[in-house]
């Protein structure tokens, strides 16, 4: 059974309600056969990335940067996930209240210096999430999860 990774910083209730509506999306009666793992950006550890066929990335953005969660994350994981984890399917979402482009450019940076496929577009979303933002992270983390069963 493929397995998706979440791994989400999510300290507001507007980076819930983006990770809920993820979750949702991955839970799609035609994904039943993807086991979905989520973890938390300060407990998601290199064993789960080598263990997962697919990632959703999830964060705020701070300062115009990820989050110093998911910073540790990427810290933690780079170099034991480096070779193995080539071609690795992913998408992210991102919630700001102001500029979000540092959190774009960086997660853009990493993940193509992990080698890392992105298979479905960015969730960026400033403010409040609409509905239509909570749809369009559903569809992201639907269309990762689908990518799994090929």
């Amino acid at each position: 059974m493929p397995r998706l990774l979440i791994v989400h910083h999510t300290p507001s209730p507007a980076c819930q309600a983006m990770f809920e509506a993820v979750v949702r999306g991955t839970s799609d009666p035609d994904l039943a056969d993807v086991e979905v793992v989520r973890r938390a950006a300060l407990s998601a550890t290199a064993h789960d990335v080598l263990h997962a066929d697919g990632v959703v990335l999830g964060t705020p953005a701070n300062i115009g940067y990820i989050s110093g969660a998911l910073k540790h994350f990427f810290d933690t994981v780079y170099y034991p996930v480096l070779d193995s984890g080539r071609g690795t399917p992913f998408g992210c979402y991102i919630h700001g209240n102001q500029g979000t482009e540092g959190a774009e450019r960086a997660i853009a940076t990493i993940t193509n210096g992990l080698g890392w496929q992105r298979v479905a577009a960015d969730v960026v979303v400033a403010g409040e999430p609409s509905t239509t933002d909570l749809g369009r992270c559903a569809e992201m983390g639907a269309t990762v999860a689908a990518t799994l069963l090929g």
